[in-house]
């Protein structure tokens, strides 16, 4: 008899499923990891892939959104019976709860940690939203409203119900949410350079990891840039991307001469001495702008530099 293996259970029959009210702009790899509890998050992006998960009898993508009346097909798993979902430790769980910025009825704004990712995969149990989700249950209807890096520190924006959450889509792609960057860049940043505007495209190795280039053939992408202050190495700028591509403010400061300190994936890996013993990515979420509702109801929450990048720039101070 084999040991250390969760039970699992076997869904026999292909599932066609409706989309209601409730569910209603969410993306589909969040549904199905709602539904497939027990389900690896690689394992339901795996079937997604291959095109045994459709919508209305189309393929679709992991972040394709559901509307109301689509009819989601949703194959036989594995799901598993086993050990409960992970759990955030007390010490997480402090640390997430003491970092929300604003809250209503409607969402949470929180200052995310660096080094926490947003939401489980691959080698990683437990995400944000998971552990949000543990902590709140009462939150039934929690939501990421974007996604920040896992190593980017900062605002990020928690829905609580699907109204709020198909309002905040629309205005992200409408581009009518303000987001502001921190980075902390290697060399001089020219204060002539306000803008970086060239098409990004992301592919995906055969690892599964990510990777975004400047290409021709690529999306749209134009970032904002603002120096704050300049020190003899590296350069404080402030960004603020009008677009949302994937690694955008990375992949833009490393195409205009400029990487990111501790950017392990589009940095220079010559110039780390400059973090004094800090390797993690120098890039803050500071703060974010938006109005909803009928009311037109104004938020802005700001996020406080963590200590991390706190300490890169005293280090910096220190050898003008």
């Amino acid at each position: 008899m084999e040991k250390n293996k969760s039970p699992r259970t076997q869904e026999s029959k292909v599932k066609l499923i409706r989309v209601l009210v409730a569910h209603e702009g969410q993306r589909i790899d969040n549904y199905l990891l709602r539904y497939l509890k027990g389900v690896p998050r690689s394992r339901i992006y795996r079937i997604i892939r291959r095109g045994e998960v459709r919508i209305n009898k189309k393929r679709c993508k992991p972040e394709s959104k559901l509307h109301l009346g689509d009819e989601i097909r949703i194959p036989p798993v594995n799901v598993s019976s086993g050990p409960a979902i992970a759990k955030p430790s007390p010490g997480l769980a402090g640390l997430l709860l003491e970092s929300i910025l604003f809250e209503n009825e409607d969402l949470i704004i929180l200052n995310k940690p660096a080094g926490l990712a947003v939401h489980g995969g691959t080698g990683i149990r437990l995400g944000l939203i998971e552990a949000l989700r543990q902590l709140k249950p009462e939150w039934s209807g929690l939501e990421l409203a974007h996604r920040l890096d896992r190593d980017t520190s900062g605002c990020i924006l928690i829905s609580k119900n699907s109204t709020f959450l198909k309002e905040i889509q629309a205005k992200f792609k409408a581009r009518e949410i303000r987001k502001c960057y921190l980075a902390l860049v290697v060399g001089n940043w020219p204060s002539s350079l306000t803008e970086v505007d060239v098409p990004l495209q992301k592919n995906e190795l055969s690892s599964g990891e990510r990777i975004v280039k400047v290409a021709a053939e690529g999306k749209d992408s134009l970032t904002y840039f603002k120096t704050i202050a300049a020190f003899s190495q590296a350069t404080l700028v402030e960004a603020r991307p009008l677009t949302g591509r994937t690694h955008q403010i990375r992949v833009h400061c490393q195409y205009a001469g400029f990487p990111i300190l501790g950017d392990e994936k589009y940095g220079a890996k010559t110039v780390d001495v400059v973090l004094k013993g800090h390797k993690n990515l120098c890039l803050h979420a500071s703060s974010i702008q938006f109005e909803y509702g009928l009311a037109n109801q104004k938020i802005m929450a700001e996020a406080a530099l963590n200590l991390q990048m706190q300490g890169v720039l005293e280090n910096l101070k220190n050898i003008q």
